[in-house]
């Protein structure tokens, strides 16, 4: 063989190993704008699910304005401030509960028998 024929031949494989790693480079970042794509295109459904859950979050714990005032527990007894606790405390538990059932209502999950009966008794 003559001796042109060896650097003929490692050009044309130095050429071709070049254009292999060009064409890997290529897919490689085609795959990776796709892959930001995707992660954009889920990170704005997971934005507007927060913005939606939160939306819907507030509209439903709107607060009642305070109709005790503070620093009244000072000067009540103890009887009506057990009464106070506890008729809070049943308050809160219903609206746990009711919060609860919408809840899985809005998944479409089964309800609690308990849950159930507990609202029967209620209302």
């Amino acid at each position: 063989m003559p001796w042109w024929f060896w650097i003929v031949l490692w050009i044309a494989l130095t050429a071709l190993s070049l254009l292999f790693v060009a064409a890997l480079g290529f897919k490689v970042w085609r795959d990776a704008t796709k892959t930001m794509h995707a992660a954009t295109a889920m990170g704005d459904a997971l934005n507007a699910h927060w913005d939606d859950r939160s939306r819907k979050l507030k509209a439903v714990h709107v607060t009642e304005p305070r109709t005790t005032v503070p620093g009244a527990a000072v000067f009540a007894t103890p009887e009506q401030m057990k009464d106070d606790y506890l008729a809070a405390k049943e308050e809160r538990q219903l609206a746990r509960l009711q919060r609860r059932v919408a809840r899985r209502k809005e998944r479409g999950q089964l309800q609690s028998l308990r849950d159930i009966k507990a609202l029967e008794d209620v209302g």
